[in-house]
């Protein structure tokens, strides 16, 4: 079992170099990849915001397990009874999905993992999940097999890796339909995101890593 977890979460004014310190030293989320936890273990800050991407192995780990050192620094949201510190985010795209353990583990080094932001249109969310999802589902086309996007309001937050591993899915698509543009430019997708205000760029851009930590890796260190 791999479950893939998307958070997002907002520091309190001014305190954003204190809670990324305190992430530093705590070092929470290498201990859950040596443990054998997490397979994979990502972090990413834009401006206030705290994002992160990780792959539970064998149980479903919580965001303050991977980053609870983050938590005196970071606001509460509102919309819950319970006060939260992360907002789950929805995973509105991926290319491929984990079939298993072994399906998951990446089978040569990776180089750089990313992570990238964009805005939609808030009227062009439900297009963007529509296309998204066809697709996926559908299986049109093949990409990149460690990708995925996920939404909170219309923000999107979006993890890659590199080189990309291009493989066909294990897991089969849920959907019969043949629905997807033959040509996806048909798509329209720049139509769909909000153009950036400091230069009018349309689509992701990549943000600050803070960690990043592959059970492959800190074997191969032991």
């Amino acid at each position: 079992m791999i479950l893939r977890k998307m958070y997002r979460a907002e520091w309190q004014t001014g305190m954003k170099d204190q809670g990324l310190k305190a992430i530093e030293i705590d070092k929470q989320a290498q201990r859950l990849v040596a443990q054998g936890e997490l397979m994979t273990a990502t972090a990413f800050v834009w401006r206030e915001n705290l994002f992160l991407y990780y792959e539970c192995m064998s149980r479903e780990v919580f965001p303050d397990e991977v980053a609870g050192a983050a938590e005196p620094f970071l606001k509460e949201w509102p919309g819950h009874a319970e006060p939260r510190k992360w907002i789950l985010m929805i995973d509105v795209f991926h290319f491929n999905e984990p079939a298993s353990a072994e399906h998951w583990l990446r089978k040569e080094p990776v180089v750089s993992r990313v992570g990238r932001i964009a805005h939609l249109k808030p009227e062009m969310m439900s297009s963007y999940i529509y296309y998204h999802y066809q697709l996926q589902e559908e299986r049109a086309f093949h990409g990149e097999k460690y990708e995925m996007i996920a939404m909170h309001e219309n923000l999107l937050f979006g993890y890659q890796e590199f080189p990309k591993v291009i493989e066909e899915p294990v897991v089969r698509g849920r959907l019969s339909t043949k629905g997807t543009p033959e040509n996806w430019s048909d798509s329209r997708m720049d139509l769909h995101f909000q153009p950036w205000e400091e230069d009018g760029h349309l689509y992701f851009k990549p943000i600050d890593q803070v960690f990043a930590y592959y059970i492959g890796d800190l074997k191969d260190r032991a």
